[in-house]
């Protein structure tokens, strides 16, 4: 049996260890002197160990910040006051020692635990030539955190090309990729270098890789590997030094189960795995990006930054932003141009407005007024509406029933109705089919 060699880190780090034993799994998966049974037993130790390895990592990291993590049994206010505030000094602190180790992170705004942990991650990441894979739902800002990857490393000031997997079709993603041989294929009337030989020297993003082909994971697992890419109908290969970062919204692992990716490259892509949680998860940083958004729409629309009533914040603490950081910068912009200087709820899209979980915050009264028998009018008149819309609710949008039930006479409260614009056959439930049936038989 041979002797495995890998390349020895000059620097011993958790990163360096596993990058080994990734390179011990890759040579023992191609040794042809091993039987199938012993190459999966040691494979698996293989996994125990790595996995163990990035858990002692991950509890390193934040030994540090121990302390201030300190569980403060919450037996009264005074110690939960305390451990929020142990909380937000201790993130204040580790976001403090970003900007003072020079570590570039534009655009990249809050606070969060789960967001400092992936800029932590990032910055120690930077500066090696390892690969990073950034896991995120739609429009959390991951080709954003690639920039922030490659604008701290040594390859800062070569290329950055940025690539959809999902947006080219699956019969053209390798010539993209890796370029093409004159003849290759219908239409390739000439040689065309990759991007990956255009990106010599500097950073690939690959977004949505999970679409990439099983071929073209082939083809990319070599260029990892070996630093070398094969155009498309040639023999050829072609030296380059690149760095990849890889994007996905999908779950890698459970692609590798199902064998539509492969196990080789999401270990490969994964030594540096990171994740960015969705806007719902950071509620708390909706303040500072909205204030982002509305100065930098200011800004490209040429007027002052407008204010915003507050019951439009209101909505967007419980709207759930399925679009994420994205969708609200998008919402920001749209607002700031509709409005004149407030923005409210009917600038909002009308997708928006008819949202189920946000409707009874868009129908609270207007506080923005600084005049109180206004406030007071507006408050009366709110829970009015929703009284008789709970009333009609429970009749099943029987007028004459809530009439009676209220002791009020059937005009007077059609009145009321008429005032609130409340329809009542909107209360109406309509009969279900069996009912009819029933009923018709009866």
């Amino acid at each position: 049996m041979r002797t495995f060699k890998y390349t020895k880190s000059t620097s011993l780090s958790y990163a360096s260890v596993v990058e080994s034993i990734e390179q011990i799994r890759t040579s023992i998966r191609w040794n042809q002197n091993l039987q199938d049974e012993d190459k999966t037993n040691i494979l698996k130790q293989m996994m125990n160990l790595r996995e163990q390895f990035i858990s002692l990592s991950r509890r390193e990291r934040f030994s540090g910040a121990s302390d201030d993590f300190v569980e403060v049994e919450a037996i009264s206010p005074e110690g939960a006051a305390i451990k929020k505030k142990r909380a937000a000094t201790s993130l204040k602190r580790r976001r403090e020692a970003l900007l003072q180790d020079d570590f570039v992170f534009d655009g990249v705004l809050g606070d969060s635990p789960a967001l400092i942990e992936t800029l932590e991650i990032c910055r120690r990441a930077a500066p090696t030539p390892l690969p990073v894979l950034i896991q995120g739902d739609s429009g959390t800002g991951k080709e954003l955190l690639a920039k922030v990857v490659h604008n701290n490393s040594t390859r800062a000031k070569q290329n950055f090309i940025s690539v959809n997997c999902g947006a080219i079709p699956a019969n053209l993603i390798e010539s993209e990729l890796f370029g093409h041989k004159k003849g290759a294929f219908t239409g390739a009337t000439s040689d065309r270098k990759g991007l990956f030989e255009s990106a010599d020297q500097g950073t690939v993003f690959l977004d949505e890789i999970g679409e990439l082909s099983l071929e073209g994971q082939v083809k990319l697992l070599r260029v990892l590997q070996q630093g070398e890419v094969q155009r498309v109908g040639s023999n050829t290969l072609t030296s380059v030094d690149i760095r990849v970062v890889a994007a996905t919204n999908k779950d890698l692992r459970k692609m590798v189960e199902e064998e539509t990716f492969r196990e080789d490259l999401y270990y490969r892509l994964g030594v540096i795995h990171v994740f960015i949680p969705p806007l719902r998860e950071r509620r708390d940083e909706l303040g500072v990006l909205i204030e982002y958004f509305l100065v930098e729409a200011s800004r490209e629309l040429g007027k002052d930054p407008i204010q915003l009533n507050p019951r439009l914040y209101a909505f967007f603490e419980t709207y759930q932003w399925p679009g994420n950081i994205r969708e609200l910068k998008n919402v920001i912009y749209r607002i700031s141009c509709l409005a004149d200087n407030h923005g409210d709820i009917p600038h909002l899209p009308d997708y928006m407005r008819t949202d189920n979980t946000s409707t009874a915050i868009a129908n609270q009264p207007d506080f923005s007024t600084t005049d109180l028998s206004q406030v007071r009018k507006a408050a009366g008149n709110a829970a009015e509406k929703q009284f008789l819309m709970n009333g009609l609710h429970e009749v099943n949008g029987k007028v004459t029933e809530l009439a009676e039930k209220l002791d009020m006479s059937r005009t007077y409260l059609q009145r009321l109705l008429r005032q609130h614009n409340i329809k009542s056959k909107e209360f109406k439930q309509k009969a279900s089919p069996d009912n009819s049936k029933a009923k018709a038989t009866s």
